[in-house]
């Protein structure tokens, strides 16, 4: 796990900061490049006329580097071996399907980062500490975490984002939160609703003002008027970097409490498990029968609003933290199938038990409630009604919820 403080690089170091970061990103480029130009003409020369591109063996060629690249031995040789040792671990995902292939770093994306391996920090006194990065000497950083938990870090990492430097120091992972003594809880993620929970209370994801919203849009449309790599442009990017970084804040803040509070709370909490990856997925061309190159609408645009309201409700981030806190077999997984159309009462699934986005009233019993708490109380009566193993509820005919303990499981 990792812990992020403020960095307040003074203004001498900022110059050395952005250099490790070029040097980070162009090592682990040139890198990317060589292992894909070996996988890809490993066909035509034969696996071993070539020796295979790894690691150790691109840490030597990195050292032959350095020695005839005067900018390259300039920095700092741990930041530009971390950067291949990010590269391998990137393959070792990619391998073990927990990731995509490792793509290029831009230098356009205006964020970067790098590794400091041989951690030294000194607390200067209760509010400010110092790290030191090769090459630059001492930053300051702002504590806002218990010194113990800085000191046990092992590693650190510089990043630039949002027009700001944080360095976040690589810990043992923390223990997990006492099981909370308050009741079971399902919980429903929608858009219009971020999470919906089967009290009957309603959680949104906090978001841009309106304000803040025309002012993003006007800086938008002037950017996409003005020149690359002019100044006016690079002004407009520094005032929506503002704008992204102040949006990054408030949802962050907005996970961690929320997630710690239903941590806390509640003995047991029962989420969808949804595949947010294939619901964000862009919609299939939809080729005109008869007539070759021509194509018919597929909703693509209305699906990108969807999509985009679907990655600012951080469905994904949210459930990520709240698995790190919950205690171990207290985080359900249940089938999303049909949680929208089923009655919490007594189990009549339809398309016209929900009439809109927020009224839900079944066809069969007449129960009327909130869509979404209808939802989150189907949510926690499949998992409270089925097997479960590993923290997740095996999908099966969940007992229909009576009148009479519908409302037991809302409390």
């Amino acid at each position: 796990m990792s812990i992020r403080q403020r960095l307040y690089p003074e203004s001498g170091q900022v110059a050395g900061l952005v250099e490790h970061c070029h040097h980070a990103r162009f090592v682990f480029n040139i890198g990317l490049e060589q292992r894909s130009m070996w996988r890809r003409d490993k066909h035509l020369r034969g696996p071993l006329s070539v020796p295979r591109v790894n690691a150790a063996s691109q840490m030597r060629e990195l050292a032959q580097l350095r020695a005839g690249t005067d900018w390259l031995r300039a920095g700092s040789s741990s930041v530009q071996q971390a950067a291949l040792r990010d590269l391998d671990r990137a393959f070792m995902n990619f391998f073990a399907g927990r990731a995509k292939y490792p793509r290029f770093k831009r230098r356009s994306d205006r964020e970067g980062s790098f590794v400091v391996r041989d951690l030294s920090v000194r607390r200067l006194n209760r509010k400010w500490g110092e790290v030191a990065v090769p090459k630059i000497g001492r930053v300051r950083f702002r504590i806002s975490r218990e010194w113990a938990q800085i000191t046990c870090a092992s590693s650190a990492r510089v990043t630039h984002k949002n027009g700001r430097w944080h360095v976040a120091f690589t810990i043992p992972a923390p223990a997990r939160f006492e099981p909370g003594t308050g009741p079971a809880v399902g919980i429903d993620r929608g858009v219009a609703n971020t999470l919906a929970l089967s009290d009957g209370h309603m959680l949104q994801a906090p978001s841009l003002t309106k304000f803040e919203q025309a002012r993003f849009l006007r800086l938008q449309q002037r950017l996409a008027r003005q020149q690359k790599d002019s100044q006016r442009r690079g002004k407009t990017l520094e005032a929506l970097v503002v704008l992204r970084g102040r949006l990054e804040n408030r949802r962050a803040d907005w996970v961690e409490q929320t997630t710690t509070a239903l941590a806390c709370t509640h003995s047991v909490v029962a989420v969808e498990d949804l595949r947010i990856r294939n619901m964000v997925r862009r919609p299939k061309p939809k080729p005109a029968p008869g007539n070759p190159g021509v194509f018919l609408p597929n909703g693509a645009r209305a699906k990108a609003g969807l999509n985009r309201a679907i990655l600012a409700s951080v469905w994904g981030r949210f459930l990520i933290r709240l698995e790190h806190k919950m205690p171990e077999g207290t985080l359900l997984r249940v089938d999303p199938r049909n949680t929208s159309l089923t009655c919490a009462v007594c189990g009549h699934c339809a398309h016209g038990n929900r009439e809109s986005q927020a009224v839900f009233q079944c066809q069969s019993c007449e129960y009327t409630a909130h869509a979404d708490t209808n939802a989150a109380l189907v949510i926690l009566d499949r998992a409270l009604n089925t097997t479960t193993a590993a923290g997740h509820a095996v999908p099966g005919r969940a007992r229909p919820v009576t009148a009479g303990n519908a409302n037991q499981l809302a409390a």
